[in-house]
């Protein structure tokens, strides 16, 4: 069953609200079985898209994951991703910044991150969470020394939107692709996966109490990510909305749009001239003898 990726991205310039948005839809897979022929399928098409960017070495790709916890970004990540080769991919994780990284602007941290041309990156949380753990939390945001200080008003986010957006027209003027997730979980699947955490020991050291804690905020996460979906998606770095309740069909989902962004760079392999095709025939000749 194939997808159209625009059915999950978020259009524009408009005010979205969440509760719109589905966090279960009906499965891509029939079974489990099914379910892991055709994520083996994408990543292998993902491999090959991925030699081909790497050796066209003319793009990058930048991968966003932003979620509540619990979402399913470290396995919607590692599963997704299985088959590219290690040295044509990073993946970051940022959390709490350090002291030097207080010293510098909110984007510094992961601008010395962005992957190179020919490479994906994939960020799990990134500069968004500048303005969505800083907004529900601004106590965290007065901390960080602004020259003039940090009210947590509407006019704090504006601004940091605006300077996310002119880093992601950058990027793109740069062949950098920017292609944004929000994995969209429902409260009460949440719950499940929190116990679950706590009932399985083998999931135990998955769970912090820190996780509970930010539960109670949920609202407030939920209006902030409202108000940064919308502001910040654009036809060139689009914030996609997927279904996360199931973990198996948001994997494929990912994987879907990813390949289908891969593909419209429309990669080639680099041609060779004819004096490269001779001195490879060359070269054979001599092997040969």
């Amino acid at each position: 069953m194939n997808i159209d990726p625009k059915d999950f991205r978020v259009p524009g310039g408009k005010k979205i609200r969440l509760k719109k948005w589905a966090t279960k839809t009906a499965p891509l897979y029939k079974s489990e079985k099914k379910y892991k022929e055709l994520l083996a399928t994408d990543v292998k098409e993902l491999s090959a898209q991925q030699r081909l960017l790497y050796a066209s070495d003319r793009y990058a790709v930048l991968l966003i994951f932003q979620a509540l916890d619990a979402a399913g970004k470290d396995g919607a990540i590692a599963h997704v991703l299985s088959g590219v080769n290690p040295q044509g991919c990073e993946v970051f994780s940022f959390k709490h910044p350090s002291a030097e990284e207080l010293q510098h602007d909110f984007l510094w941290r992961t601008t010395c991150r962005l992957p190179a041309r020919g490479r994906i990156g994939v960020f799990n949380r990134s500069y968004y969470e500048e303005v969505l753990i800083t907004r529900v939390h601004p106590e965290i945001l007065r901390n960080e020394d602004i020259p003039g200080g940090a009210t947590g008003k509407k006019a704090d986010w504006k601004g940091r939107y605006r300077s996310i957006l002119d880093l992601e027209k950058h990027l793109h003027r740069n062949g950098t692709r920017v292609i944004k997730f929000f994995l969209h979980l429902s409260k009460a699947e949440q719950k499940r996966r929190f116990l679950e955490r706590i009932d399985d020991e083998d999931k135990n050291w998955k769970f912090s109490q820190a996780d509970v804690a930010e539960r109670k905020y949920w609202n407030q996460y939920i209006r902030a990510y409202e108000d940064c979906l919308s502001a910040t998606s654009t036809v060139s770095a689009p914030w996609h909305v997927v279904p996360a309740d199931d973990k198996y069909n948001a994997r494929l989902i990912v994987s879907r749009i990813v390949i289908d962004a891969l593909r419209g760079l429309k990669l080639t392999y680099p041609k060779l001239t004819r004096a490269w095709q001779n001195d490879l025939k060359e070269i054979r000749k001599q092997l040969t003898k």
